[in-house]
């Protein structure tokens, strides 16, 4: 077993001198699973500059999950890591509790055991755990057995958030219950315990205002690390080119949205949009999808571009063979999109300036300030794309709005019921002037899309006058890219990123205060509550 450290020390300071017995830190990276997304992106950018944040150098990383990553990107991680020794410890009972057939109870004694036998076979010396996404709550079994093992060795956690369960992700409460969480006062107190040595971390500056607010110097902004990407070269390019003509588009241009296939990123008007301002362009996404939830929502578009002839692409970098990586297909894109409904940190909006290439993306209100706080000034973001509702079986989608709303209401919990304000589109039964396309469920969103392309434009191009510059633009090559900040590297280098988890860590513990979890976990629930959060595609799989 590794010792605990001595009380009243901090080993894990960035300046502290080495004690002549430290043998070198230990890190934990703790995450439900290691497939192609933000979080494993984050993940690989950030620890290289991690490992250089402390005086005790990193001599082992052990990648804790439920399920190990794919073989070349643990090559990739494990050349990166230098010296460091990486090791996967990987328990399928700490994969997402809705792809387990196991008993609640079996799932918590098996996590328990396999917590106790990684930090049993640690180096001497200290050790971080730096767990990702828990409050996206797919485990909480999971999140108490860290939360528990490790600062009961004094070990320090930094529970690092990228989404929210109470964020349009209430299918997460059914799977709560049945692991025993009865209340929302149970899961708050799970994800913020009121235990010393366990720090939060938040992407972006709206959460991490909540946090500070209830949990005081055991929180902190610490938003994502991105570089200007390294040059492409010109025989690099050449062969990108050649792939993206065989595989994909021809001779055609390539407009790109660098996602996973998931509802949250709102395909269809990424489509739309495409079809409208540059209709001769291939629309292409680059993930697949991340969970069965999603597979019907995957299918549905997939069915519907073979059958309407759209020029869309999905899931171009999965599956066998060699493949461009993200930033290489994304410099060979004439474009790229991002349509989501909400997003933690949005990183193709800083992604395309690393790029050099024009961006199109709805703008989010919780990530808007952060791209001011960095520098970014980005020419082609909106807020809605409005359509006609004659475009749509109007009578038919309230109808069906209806249904999903007063179906999603009955499975959020009984306390937040009457905090939800009703829908717009709800409120009244006379079709509006023009709706927002992002508030259609997909079976609408399909049906507008299915209608002429030019009938469609003629019809909605007076309540989007932007676009019509957009689309001026479009067809000469003229779409504008955003300038890389010359301030941005204060805020998201390697280094700048490392700095920040590094201090966080090293911040002496506040006392235990008395259930500020659930005051902290009510103030983001109620945040993410509001009327403008409400979206009919996230009410359900099968919208």
């Amino acid at each position: 077993m590794a010792p605990d450290p001595p009380q009243n020390t901090n080993p894990f300071a960035a300046q502290r001198p080495l004690r002549p017995d430290c043998r070198g830190l230990n890190l934990l990276i703790v995450h439900n699973h290691y497939r192609p997304g933000g979080v494993r992106r984050v993940i690989e950018l950030a620890f290289p500059a991690l490992l250089e944040a402390w005086e005790t150098p990193v001599t082992r990383i052990v990648l804790v999950g439920g399920e190990p990553p794919d073989g070349a990107w643990l090559r990739e991680f494990k050349a990166r890591a230098g010296p460091a020794r990486v090791v996967c410890a990987t328990e399928p009972a700490a994969g997402y509790v809705s792809e387990q057939r196991l008993a609640p109870a079996t799932i918590a004694r098996r996590l328990r055991r396999h917590l106790e036998a990684v930090l049993n076979s640690l180096a001497p010396g200290p050790c971080v755990i730096w767990a990702h996404n828990q409050c996206l709550g797919r485990n909480l079994l999971l999140t108490q057995a860290v939360l528990t093992a490790g600062p009961a060795r004094g070990f320090p956690v930094v529970m690092h958030h990228h989404d929210w369960w109470f964020d349009n992700r209430w299918a997460r409460w059914p799977e709560m219950l049945r692991c025993g969480f009865r209340t929302l006062h149970d899961v708050a107190r799970t994800l913020f315990p009121d235990v010393p040595g366990v720090r939060h971390a938040a992407i972006n500056q709206a959460d991490a205002a909540v946090l500070k607010r209830h949990l005081g110097a055991d929180a902190a902004w610490i938003p994502n690390s991105v570089e200007p990407f390294p040059e492409v070269t010109p025989e690099r390019r050449r062969r990108v080119r050649a792939w993206i003509r065989k595989n994909i588009a021809g001779g055609d241009p390539v407009w790109l949205v660098p996602c996973r296939l998931i509802r949250r990123k709102n395909l269809a008007e990424a489509l739309l949009l495409t079809r409208w301002l540059r209709p001769e362009a291939w629309l292409v996404t680059t993930g697949g999808v991340s969970s069965p939830a999603e597979e019907d929502y995957a299918r549905r578009l997939r069915e519907a571009a073979q059958e309407e002839g759209w020029r869309l692409r999905l899931s171009v970098l999965t599956g066998p063979g060699t493949r461009p990586s993200v930033p290489e297909l994304m410099a060979s894109s004439e474009a790229v999109l991002l349509t989501s409904l909400q997003e933690g940190f949005g990183l193709p909006f800083i992604e395309a300036s690393a790029a050099g290439r024009p961006l199109m993306a709805r703008s989010l209100p919780n990530i808007a300030p952060d791209l001011k706080a960095f520098g970014f000034r980005l020419p082609q973001v909106y807020d809605e794309v409005w359509v006609d509702p004659q475009l749509l079986d109007w009578d038919a989608e309230r109808r069906r709005q209806l249904r999903l709303f007063r179906h999603w209401l009955a499975a959020i919990p009984a306390s937040c019921r009457s905090r939800v304000p009703c829908p717009a589109m709800l409120a009244t039964a006379a079709p509006p002037s023009a709706v927002a396309f992002s508030r259609l469920t997909l079976t609408a969103q399909l049906e507008v899309l299915r209608q002429p392309r030019e009938r469609s434009w003629t019809l909605c191009a007076r309540w989007n006058p932007w676009l019509e510059v957009w689309r001026r633009r479009a067809g000469r090559g003229a779409l504008q890219a955003a300038r890389w900040p010359r301030g941005a590297r204060h805020w998201l280098s390697e280094s700048a990123y490392a700095g920040r988890l590094a201090s966080l860590v090293a911040t002496a513990a506040t006392s235990p205060q008395h259930d500020r979890g659930p005051d902290c976990q009510q103030d983001l629930l109620n945040a993410k509550l509001s009327p403008e959060n409400l979206y009919p595609l996230l009410w359900s799989s099968r919208s």
